[in-house]
């Protein structure tokens, strides 16, 4: 039996493929790890013992890099939020969403917005608006019709990253444009609910340009319980140049009397969509604890 360290490529039905050198061994968790609590999700880097074959025992976890939640992943190099610009309709809602938990993990994040074909201008202009001048690269792109798809695929090269975006926007297809090597299944958005189809399982992380390009299961609502208000005003990278002009300290940026974030967004300096993001995720952990029976 040698040791050997590799990546975690997928963990499915209780096996996971962990990637050393040019293998993949399958992989099971050693007896003395189960007897502990432990996290093993796809991106993590293990010691694992193998033999001759292509099987091993995982035996221990090496600390991450970075952790996200949602999709649940380790070690990115950068995650793609990815939205459809229509069909279905772009949510700035669950875009801060995702944003705010890369924000949060440290990890460096962009919007690729896909079916841009579809678009109208002027939507595609006041999403880039929002978010270009706050430091997030956004790429208008259309899988479909190929277009934007070598400047994203450049951007990607030599990254261990992740595309994560609600369902039916478009994210296998896009890797498919992006390496048609992969070949994921894709889906259709249904016209009766204007939601897409799941058609990944779970989170898989693709040999890419000497890198990782993970597909991520889609979802049509993202919920952020774990977070509370003291968290979660730092996922909003662009509150922190108004908060000297906050009269409390700490500030939650809604009821206070002066407030320099409140102050911001009535300048136009903050945009409005982000502001209202930050409250309606508030208000979802505050009505999360409040049927916990927890206080904020």
């Amino acid at each position: 039996m040698s040791e050997l360290q590799g990546r975690v490529l997928k963990n499915y039905n209780g096996y996971y493929y962990v990637s050393a050198g040019e293998r993949v061994y399958t992989c099971k968790v050693k007896g003395k790890m189960k007897q502990n609590r432990f996290s093993l999700v796809t991106g993590d880097i293990v010691s694992f013992e193998a033999g001759d074959g292509d099987e091993g025992m995982i035996k221990t976890v090496l600390p991450r890099k970075n952790f996200l939640l949602r999709p649940t992943i380790a070690n990115l190099d950068l995650l793609v939020v990815t939205f459809a610009s229509v069909t279905p309709d772009f949510s700035f809602l669950l875009a801060d969403k995702l944003l705010a938990l890369a924000e949060l993990a440290g990890i460096p994040a962009i919007l690729a917005l896909n079916k841009c074909d579809l678009a109208d201008a002027v939507l595609l202009d006041n999403i880039c608006s929002v978010y270009r001048p706050i430091g997030y690269e956004v790429y208008c792109i259309s899988a479909c019709e190929n277009t934007g798809i070598d400047t994203l695929r450049k951007r990607l090269e030599g990254c261990i990253c992740a595309f994560g975006g609600p369902s039916g926007v478009g994210k296998s297809s896009t890797i498919n444009a992006i390496d048609p090597a992969v070949s994921l299944q894709t889906g259709s958005v249904s016209e009766k609910i204007g939601r897409g189809k799941h058609t990944t399982r779970f989170s898989q992380l693709l040999p890419f340009d000497k890198g990782y390009i993970a597909d991520t299961p889609g979802f049509g609502n993202l919920l952020l319980e774990e977070l509370d208000d003291k968290t979660l005003v730092h996922g909003f990278r662009e509150f922190a140049a108004y908060e000297d002009g906050c009269r409390f300290s700490p500030c939650t940026h809604t009821h206070e009397p002066v407030c320099g974030v409140k102050q911001a967004v009535e300048r136009g300096q903050i945009a409005g969509s982000r502001y209202q993001s930050y409250l309606d995720i508030l208000q979802e952990i505050k009505t999360f604890q409040e049927r916990e029976g927890k206080k904020l």
